[in-house]
């Protein structure tokens, strides 16, 4: 399906590339629009149908995933909710041996996320605790937010790779989002790879655009 040998460097996605979006789903799509209607007095279909369109509204903007702007937008804990919920958080069963592999064919692995570096924290603390980290195998750990745009953006990737100066047509990106993988292929990221099923708690999605796999392990072994 790919051929390692034409692959230096491979840029991840966190949520629902290593990551289970189980957990992110349910905090944007449930716990927060719940928190909403208490602290508005609203219900919660209102509550919904308000927040639904405040994310349209940034929808792959560096705003949609930055803790700091929705916490002044709806004047919640942001932190503290994910808290309470952060049992959620799981590495993807398959993630831990696709990484070993790639660290031991000696490729460049470089996550690249979104996240907010709050969040981005959390997610690391919490699965180290839970004996199932990812950020062990990784050279460099990068959120979007040092650069002050998003995946979507050209700017983005053009601003990381002048600092990390990698081989484009000999790099693999790997994420669930359909519309990130469009902007690297935009830019020329050599070598595309999407998840079907970035949560484990609904049905893989078909995808025809991009190479698309449901587990990694159907790419070993890496040679």
């Amino acid at each position: 399906m790919l051929n390692w040998s034409n692959i230096d460097t491979v840029l991840l996605d966190m949520d629902g590339t290593l990551l289970d979006l189980h957990f992110d789903n349910h905090f944007w799509l449930e716990i927060i629009p719940k928190a909403h209607a208490v602290k508005q007095g609203i219900s919660l279909e209102q509550a919904r149908a308000d927040i639904l369109a405040r994310y349209d509204a940034v929808m792959g903007q560096i705003e949609w995933y930055c803790l700091d702007y929705w916490q002044a937008q709806l004047q919640l804990p942001i932190m503290d909710l994910k808290r309470e919920i952060q049992d959620l958080i799981s590495v993807r069963e398959d993630v831990p041996e696709f990484l070993q592999a790639l660290k031991a064919a000696g490729k460049e692995l470089i996550l690249l996320t979104n996240a907010h570096p709050d969040s981005l924290s959390l997610k690391i603390e919490r699965t180290q605790l839970s004996g199932t980290q990812f950020d062990g195998y990784l050279d460099k750990v990068i959120s979007t937010h040092q650069y002050g745009v998003s995946k979507e953006s050209q700017s983005l990737w053009q601003q990381v790779q002048a600092d990390l100066k990698f081989d484009k047509a000999r790099t693999l990106f790997v994420d669930d989002s359909l519309s990130v993988l469009a902007a690297a292929k935009q830019y020329g990221i050599g070598h595309l790879l999407a998840i079907e099923n970035p949560d484990s708690q609904q049905a893989p999605r078909e995808i025809t655009d991009y190479l698309a796999i449901s587990d990694y392990r159907t790419l070993l072994p890496i040679i």
